[in-house]
């Protein structure tokens, strides 16, 4: 959490534009989500990227529940501002931690729609990647997805899994000492959002993703295909004439713009242990769900989502079948009744950076309620 989707969502992935590696330009993305849909970017909660709040105390009662709460009152107040957009179908998508944010967002929606005799949110589905679900079973998945990957000993796998009690409010030392000496000593310098892709040498910002693996904070750098793209977007946000020109930081706040709010992160007051019982709900609500996976993140594996789906025990409609993106085998997907999972090959924690084309099909599909194409 803590996070900005401007950072990210926009500049590196599904945005209409990149950043350039001096931060001095723009260039197209060809494969902008916002060729298929118009495109909100939500900078939440307040303190992420140019959000800010009047009351410097918020920043240190952050949590789901508020986030998601804020969430909703933006949403009512943005449509009520912009009323072409009313009763429009609407969808929400996010990665990693809006594993959270989006199925929470959801059921804030249903729930203010069921009270409401005419609501101006037509939700209509949600889809999110490299998903926080469950605690426990996220991290048996992402453990197992360490050893599979020989990215840890067979001794420290076991170490782990001994001594680390998944459903504990607080981690056990050998816990966390285990965990550390993987990171630390077995890891060794790789990009833990993308095993297979170099890691930035370069890299000069400080902020970084915390994922809460079970009871255990792991503190991790963030980078990407071109690992570097982070710091092209910390350049380009702290230009004053960037700031001016998207009418953000008129108060000239006295510190720089990040991608990461470290505050926030720091002081991240409720985590849901699991969004399993969300799902439930908002499967029987008949809501289009959508979840996928990059298969080459090891901080949100595809085998911590796989663990943590297969207990919903969902009716397989359509068998596992591999999907295509040209001539390529672009992921493999099995379709549920209620929810459609798929992962994407090659990509990393941050789909679109990765895999823009299999992102995009992947993202065309689920608006059109297609199956992903499954031939050449």
């Amino acid at each position: 959490p803590g996070c900005s989707s401007v950072a990210y969502g926009a500049s590196e992935e599904i945005g209409p534009f990149r950043i350039n590696k001096t931060g001095s330009s723009l260039y197209l993305n060809k494969y902008s989500w916002n060729m298929e849909a118009n495109i909100l970017f939500l900078e939440s909660p307040a303190g992420v990227g140019f959000s800010y709040t009047n009351t410097s105390s918020d920043l240190k009662d952050s949590g789901d529940d508020r986030t998601a709460q804020d969430a909703l009152i933006f949403l009512t107040r943005w449509m009520s501002r912009f009323p072409a957009y009313k009763h429009r179908e609407f969808y929400i998508a996010g990665e990693s931690y809006a594993g959270h944010y989006v199925p929470q967002l959801a059921k804030k929606i249903h729930d203010y729609n069921k009270a409401h005799s005419n609501p101006i949110i037509n939700l209509k589905g949600f889809m999110v990647g490299n998903a926080v679900t469950d605690n426990y079973y996220d991290s048996i998945g992402t453990v197992t997805y360490w050893w599979s990957h020989s990215m840890i000993s067979d001794r420290t796998y076991k170490s782990i899994m001994k001594h680390c009690n998944f459903t504990a409010e607080k981690s056990s030392a050998r816990c966390d000492d285990a965990v550390s000496y993987a990171i630390n000593h077995e890891f060794g310098d790789i990009d833990q959002y993308s095993i297979y892709t170099p890691s930035c040498l370069a890299l000069t910002n400080k902020s970084a993703r915390h994922i809460r693996l079970g009871n255990t904070l792991l503190h991790r750098q963030i980078s990407g295909y071109d690992p570097c793209t982070e710091n092209y977007a910390e350049k380009y946000y702290n230009r004053p004439d960037v700031q001016k020109a998207m009418h953000a930081n008129t108060t000239g706040i006295p510190y720089k713009w990040t991608a990461c709010s470290d505050v926030l992160i720091k002081n991240w007051n409720d985590s849901e242990n699991s969004m399993l019982p969300i799902y439930k709900e908002l499967i029987a609500a008949g809501l289009r769900i959508w979840v996928f996976s990059g298969d080459t993140d090891s901080v949100v594996p595809v085998t911590a989502t796989r663990f943590s789906l297969s207990h919903l025990n969902l009716h397989i409609k359509t068998p596992w079948y591999p999907w295509y993106s040209g001539n390529q085998v672009g992921g493999w997907t099995e379709v549920y009744k209620g929810l459609t999972f798929a992962t994407v090959r090659g990509a990393g924690h941050e789909v679109p950076l990765f895999q823009p084309r299999r992102a995009f099909i992947l993202f065309r599909s689920f608006l059109r309620g297609e199956k992903l194409p499954n031939s050449r």
